[in-house]
């Protein structure tokens, strides 16, 4: 691979797309330049103005620190990004190492932008075009030698921080040295799913999504059932995004759904699925009337502004058959309740073939199509079925890709089902059965493997030694295990402890998994213990169940036995004879945070959201959160010297307001990581191998830590600052009584109670004030009612 740094990028273009990838490529520590066009409405007096001129690219940037979802990691990392115009500013080209256009979906407007390139950039300067559909070799026309060794498509999607798929796009002139290395450093550096696609249109996630799309558009029309409904069946039951389709539709926009579906109907006369392009009538009338989803507050859905029972606005549904908007009828359907009573995706999927309904039959006829398309695609789009199975996971969220799901219903019997619907599928799918092979994916050797059909052998996939899945683990004998933990053995004496109690929630059976799991790696020899999973999220936190119950039968010792036990399993994790470290992605809420802040180090995937939020059922961090918080501050105060005061205010307010870091690097911002000990991991997928490495760098020379008895605490001084904080929040209406009284209970911990004067206290004397803090807390009925009600609602209660 050629050794070759990026470090200035040039984006050509500032529109949403290209303000986002300015924004991703600046939050992984890039010095990046934004060009666009000079405004078409730029007065005379303004041309001499900087900020005028530049207009279009600062209103981008604006934009971009004010979107939702957040662009950027930390809007600090804003100033890493200047802003110019093609006028005044295309010769600093000449500084980049990287230079990506992303203007306007037009071919004879992006080869003019690359003639313009060609004038300005340095020899050997990387160039690529983040075009969604346009074919890369159309752009090659006029182009020098060097310019074409150097030049690919890098394809991100958009929201571009969020989406993980990055597909990289080589012509028959790029260098393969220029391709491995945006594979590598897209994974590495930018932390994407990178994918190694054809120059074919619409290269593969597109094409293929787009078609799964169409075809669930289709069989909606045909089947007569109500889009909310057919939302429903294609959305989590099915291991997909919450918005199903035709939500998905109206965030896409149909403009830009439509326009990629004619792209293939025109560039790929000979699919064998360009029916499934036909532009159904629901489609034209909404394009007609300019009903293109969110952008124009009405696409598939209309929100009125008119209030339901409970407060919600009015969602009106369009009626594909009817072409008119009106209440949901959202249909009954026993495939949707039995999929409700399975958690495991692969049970439902034997379970949807398995169905009658109108609803399992579309999800029936919609998979079987998908298989048929996919297994047709390849070697067209695709030389491997692995890269068409990552760039759906990672492009449009998808759980499983569509050989995954295959191999879950069973090769030999979705052919059958396929072939009976008239469906054709691949030969080589076929050739393969008849060799005696039976999935697309296999283990072998803890290693996950994939069939190749043009070897006709099953090969490793690629990056195993640097990207640990704890499935790869499941054929061997577990380290220790009970029902909401696995300890694996994950090589070179290092253990990984698994949690998979529902959605994570921290219950005894991961308490005491902790503990075990310490005390094994500690009495048997091992390095140390990493503690991650491969799960959407690391954990919710603890399980709120338990402590309502608890509360609600006012079981105190047993209640309070529990809140030790956490308390002591975070201690455990702090002050064991060998190395423990988290990786982390997702939810870090509650007791997550807690151990993450007990931890000798973090490896924390960017997109970790991590938050003490126990204030949000009504109590404070019980599991040595807030004890933790105190002992940080105690640090902070030696080396701040008179800035006592403003500090504890600031971490007073992290806990009392629940506040969430978006973003591992803004968790260094609120104190739950620290740049001392935790680090950044830009790609998820390798966070526990990331964690594995730090362990068995720490076990060289790693000696037992000692408990504490010099933290600094304020006493009557700081809870004095922090009752005023506290009545300052009730009177600007952003805390309730309530608010206040749990903010007066963090206080307590944060300042060591009702002390004289500024002293030196222990971390068991915090940790106690902390147990008998939270005891109280849950004991109050307003506590009560916010934990039932997130138990309920899945959301906060602010009574």
């Amino acid at each position: 691979m050629i050794h070759r740094h990026i470090r200035k990028v040039a984006v050509l273009g500032s529109g949403l797309m290209g303000t986002g990838i300015a924004a991703h490529l600046a939050g992984c520590g890039l010095e990046v330049l934004m060009l666009d066009i000079l405004p078409p409405d730029l007065k005379p007096e303004e041309n001499t103005k900087p900020a005028a001129r530049n207009r279009i690219g600062l209103t981008s940037l604006q934009n971009a620190l004010k979107a939702k979802p957040a662009a950027f990691f930390t809007n600090q990392l804003a100033s890493r990004i200047t802003v110019g115009n093609f006028e005044d500013d295309f010769s600093k080209i000449h500084d980049a190492d990287w230079i990506i256009e992303v203007v306007v979906e037009r071919l004879d407007i992006k080869k003019q932008v690359f003639e313009k390139v060609e004038k300005y950039r340095s020899q050997g300067s990387f160039i690529s075009s983040n075009t969604s559909g346009i074919p890369i070799h159309l752009m090659m026309e006029g182009r020098s030698e060097d310019f074409l060794k150097n030049f690919l498509g890098t394809h991100f999607f958009n929201p571009a921080r969020y989406m993980r798929l990055l597909e990289i796009i080589p012509t028959s002139k790029t260098d393969p040295e220029v391709v491995a290395f945006f594979m590598h450093f897209g994974d590495v550096l930018l932390g994407k799913q990178t994918v190694l696609c054809k120059d074919t249109p619409a290269f593969i996630a597109n094409r293929v999504g787009v078609y799964a799309m169409a075809k669930i558009f289709h069989l909606t029309y045909e089947l007569g059932l109500d889009i909310a409904t057919v939302d429903t069946l294609t959305g989590p039951a099915i291991g997909r995004p919450k918005t199903g389709t035709f939500r998905l539709g109206d965030l896409v926009g149909m403009d830009t759904a439509v326009h990629v579906i004619n792209g293939l109907r025109e560039n790929c006369p000979k699919d064998e699925q360009i029916a499934s392009f036909e532009i159904p009538p629901f489609l034209k009338f909404m394009i007609d009337n300019k009903f293109l989803g969110n952008k124009t507050r009405k696409g598939f859905y209309e929100k009125t502004a008119e209030k339901d029972a409970k407060g919600r606005p009015v969602v009106l549904a369009l009626n594909l058959k009817t072409l008119e908007y009106g209440p949901s009828q959202k249909e009954k359907l026993p495939i949707l309740d039995t999929l409700k009573q399975i958690d495991e995706l692969p049970r439902r999927m034997k379970a949807i073939f398995k169905g009658d309904d109108k609803g399992a039959e579309l999800l029936q006829r919609s998979f079987l199509g998908l298989f048929a398309y996919a297994s047709n695609r390849i070697p067209e789009i695709s030389d491997t079925l692995y890269a068409i199975d990552d760039a759906l996971r990672a492009g449009f969220a998808w759980e499983k890709g569509p050989f995954e799901y295959w191999d879950m219903v069973g090769i030999a019997d979705a052919v059958a089902f396929a072939e009976k619907r008239g469906e054709e599928i691949a030969p080589w799918v076929k050739d393969m059965l008849a060799a005696g092979n039976s999935s697309f994916y296999k283990m072998e050797n803890g290693k996950r493997s994939c069939y190749n059909p043009a070897t006709k052998q099953y090969e490793a996939l690629p990056g195993g030694d640097t990207i640990i899945i704890l499935d790869a683990y499941r054929d061997k004998k577990p380290v220790y295990q009970n029902a909401e933990v696995t300890l694996h053995d994950i090589g070179d004496g290092v253990l990984c402890l698994e949690f998979h109690s529902k959605m994570n929630a921290i219950g005894e059976g991961i308490l005491r998994g902790l503990q075990e799991s310490v005390r094994i790696a500690e009495e048997e020899g091992w390095k140390g213990l990493v503690i991650g999973n491969n799960a959407q999220n690391f954990t919710v936190g603890a399980n709120l169940m338990m402590i309502a119950m608890l509360a609600y039968q006012q079981e105190w010792d047993e209640l309070n036995m529990a809140v030790s036990l956490f308390q002591q399993t975070s201690m455990r994790l702090r002050y064991s004879a060998i190395p423990v470290v988290m990786s982390t992605q997702g939810y870090v809420f509650g007791g997550g945070c807690e151990f993450a802040m007990h931890c000798d180090a973090v490896m924390a995937a960017s997109e970790s959201y991590i938050g003490l939020v126990e204030v949000g059922v009504g109590l404070l961090p019980g599991g040595a959160g807030t004890k933790e918080f105190t002992v940080r501050l105690s640090d902070e105060y030696s080396k701040e010297g008179d800035v006592q005061i403003p500090s504890l205010i600031e971490r007073f307010k992290t806990i009392a307001t629940a506040q969430v870091a978006t973003s591992a690097h803004e968790a260094f911002q609120f104190g739950y990581l620290q740049h001392k000990k935790d680090t950044v991991v830009p790609n998820t997928a390798r966070n526990i191998a990331e964690a594995k490495g730090k362990v068995l760098e720490l076990s060289e020379s790693y000696v037992k830590p000692i408990q504490r008895n010099d933290i600094n605490v304020l006493g009557r001084t700081g809870l004095g600052a922090l009752y005023i904080a506290a009545h300052s929040l009730q009177l600007g209406h952003y805390a309730s009584e309530h608010d206040v009284k749990i903010a007066k209970k963090i206080a307590w911990v944060l300042c060591g109670g009702d002390l004289t004067s500024p002293q030196q206290v222990s971390e068991q004397y915090l940790i106690d004030l902390e147990r008998e803090a939270f005891l109280s807390l849950a004991g109050e009925s307003k506590t009560l009612e916010r934990i039932q009600f997130m138990l309920e609602n899945g959301k906060p209660l602010r009574n």
